[in-house]
């Protein structure tokens, strides 16, 4: 039985709600104090307790990760009440589910400057720390959709591609200096969590993950699990691998296949309230606590979910319907090689030109 004194520290951002918050308690289950970093003072409020009620003790941070000094402050004050960190999971994001042209430049940016580079940001404040000590684990919060773009999603996209460079190099250079301290990402799948309700949704549907879905809880055990594995990258959930897979493979197709079923997969028939209040810019839960679960969870089995079964062959039509339309796509700007229409006008050109 480890005392309070022997417990490892562990900094969750965007620990209030999602997959943040199942973090959170694994992470205080499996012996961690944790310092939280979120800006709901009542989603932190109630996270707090949920790392007291299994043992640890909980320092509780109101910051904004697009703050580059504001995070730097919240690793000072949890390393005070807390003691060295061991662990740092940059888990928080925000999107805004819009077509990309009734996108406004302040959404975009404001997308980016908390999924993109607060993880930046937590990962420069938690290496200022672990590189002094060589040691400590900084843990990426990664997605499929750091593989393949998806409509609606423009601005979290491009965000998890980012990071995915950006972790990129930092394994390279932590390689390079020898150090002790180590990285690792986990790819998610589509997850019931709380940010369908939150986030802002320029659409006339409520939103949803693209099925097949999975529970919060499963990605903090891959989180947990990933800290002490520390492999260079864990893709979670089969479906995931395979759309992985393909962004590799075969773009084009994912482009079609996307472009087909992206839309649609991502709404659901719940009319979306177009005054509700979202957390671009404000937190939604600084009044009220919403959890780490979503309104999805009777449809989070993942592949096993009986409605995602049934939907598999059109899945499968679909799919080949876009290797179709991509092959006709490439045949129609194959290269000529100086054959035809486009060989003589450049012929003839020359002959008036001569």
């Amino acid at each position: 039985m480890t005392t309070m004194k022997e417990r490892p520290v562990a900094v969750v951002t965007g620990a209030t709600g999602g997959i943040g918050r199942a973090a959170v308690r694994e992470l205080a289950t499996r012996g961690y104090d944790v310092g939280l970093i979120a800006r709901g003072a009542a989603g932190l409020d109630a996270a707090a307790a949920e790392v007291s009620e299994r043992g640890g003790r909980a320092c509780a941070v109101p910051t904004d990760v697009a703050d580059a000094q504001a995070v730097e402050d919240a690793a000072a004050r949890i390393e005070a009440e807390l003691g060295p960190i061991d662990v740092w999971v940059n888990n928080a994001m925000t999107t805004v589910f819009s077509a990309i042209a009734d996108l406004e430049p302040d959404e975009i940016r404001r997308a980016t400057e908390v999924t993109y580079l607060g993880a930046v940001y937590g990962a420069m404040a938690a290496l200022r720390r672990m590189r002094a000590r060589d040691r400590g684990t900084l843990v990426f919060v990664g997605s499929a959709l750091a593989f393949r773009g998806i409509p609606l999603q423009a601005a979290y996209c491009a965000s998890k591609f980012a990071i995915r460079g950006f972790y990129d190099s930092l394994r390279t250079e932590l390689l390079h200096e020898h150090s002790k301290v180590r990285t690792t990402i986990v790819h998610m799948p589509a997850v019931n969590t709380t940010q369908f309700g939150w986030c802002r949704a320029k659409v006339t549907k409520f939103p949803q993950p693209v099925p097949p879905i999975y529970q919060p809880e499963l990605c903090a055990a891959a989180i947990a699990d990933a800290i002490d594995a520390v492999p260079r990258q864990k893709i979670l959930g089969s479906w995931n691998w395979l759309v992985v897979q393909m962004a590799k493979v075969m773009p084009g197709v994912g482009d079609h296949f996307m472009a087909r079923s992206g839309v649609g997969g991502q709404l659901t028939d719940i009319d979306i309230d177009p005054d509700r209040p979202d957390d671009l810019f404000d937190p939604v839960d600084a009044d009220d606590d919403h959890g780490a679960h979503g309104i999805f969870g009777d449809r989070s089995q993942g592949v096993a979910t009986p409605e995602f079964l049934r939907g598999l062959p059109r899945q499968v039509r679909l799919f080949a319907s876009s290797a179709c339309a991509r092959a006709a796509e490439a045949y129609r700007h194959r290269p000529t090689f100086g054959i035809g229409s486009s060989s003589r006008r450049v012929t003839q050109g020359r002959s008036s030109r001569s």
